[in-house]
């Protein structure tokens, strides 16, 4: 069976900065994956690029069997993004951005079960009917990420979804995570908690300025060896701790 993601050889530069460098990512149905590494290491351009938001300089990235680059529409229908900040309409409700994503997902009769049901377990529900603009940057963050699994998509991104947040957030969004899997979603995580990561993901790939570091078992990275381990692949090439 095809990956539901599948990465090769990606690469993004920003005139003579490069972003990323070669990465491979390949996640099947129920998988879930965490890109973790410091600020600048590649995570958020990585997954700009899996959701069509940023096009690549080479490499080939395919979302449930379609290429986003030649694609973008259809590999977009299969795909939930939450972005590492912004993509809230500052004047809309958290209502009105599920019912306007409704619209353009296409979603059958019936999704209101769905929203009501994301929101009371976001602890959104008694801010439905709010302006985002007003929202606490965990609000934001907790309604991004209901946003992009509000449509049980094939492949689910979720780029920082812990940043912010408070635990009972965080709660939700693990769980949520553990449930889209279930349900057979790729899942790929972008965040700079390692132990969120951890918890949320079975694989780890580690970036260092664009570079793959390390590709490993999550669990490899767990508990206080684990985050030692971590910190040492984060030293730049040539420099000593």
């Amino acid at each position: 069976m095809s990956p539901l993601v599948d990465i090769l050889g990606l690469v993004v530069e920003f005139g003579s900065v490069r972003a990323v460098s070669g990465l491979d990512l390949s996640v099947q149905s129920g998988g879930s994956v965490a890109l973790v590494g410091r600020n600048g290491a590649g995570k958020s351009t990585s997954l700009k690029v899996m959701a069509g938001v940023l096009l690549p300089t080479s490499g080939t990235v395919r979302i449930a069997n379609v290429d986003v680059v030649k694609q973008p529409t259809d590999a977009k229908h299969r795909l939930g993004y939450c972005p590492d900040s912004g993509g809230l309409i500052p004047r809309a409700t958290a209502w009105e951005h599920l019912q306007l994503a409704a619209v353009l997902r296409g979603m059958r009769p019936g999704w209101e079960g769905r929203a009501h049901g994301l929101l009371a377990r976001f602890d959104l529900a008694d801010a439905a009917d709010r302006v985002t603009a007003g929202f606490s940057h965990g609000m934001g963050r907790r309604l991004s990420v209901v946003l992009a699994a509000f449509h049980r998509p094939e492949v689910l991104l979720l780029d920082e979804p812990f940043d912010g947040v408070d635990p009972l957030g965080v709660d939700a969004t693990l769980s949520l995570i553990n449930e889209e899997r279930l349900h057979g979603s790729a899942i790929v995580v972008s965040t700079h908690l390692l132990s969120l990561a951890v918890e949320a993901c079975d694989e780890a790939v580690v970036l260092n300025r664009g570079n793959v570091v390390a590709a490993a078992p999550a669990a490899s990275l767990a508990g206080a060896e684990g985050e030692q381990r971590y910190k040492r692949l984060l030293v730049p090439p040539g420099v000593s701790r």
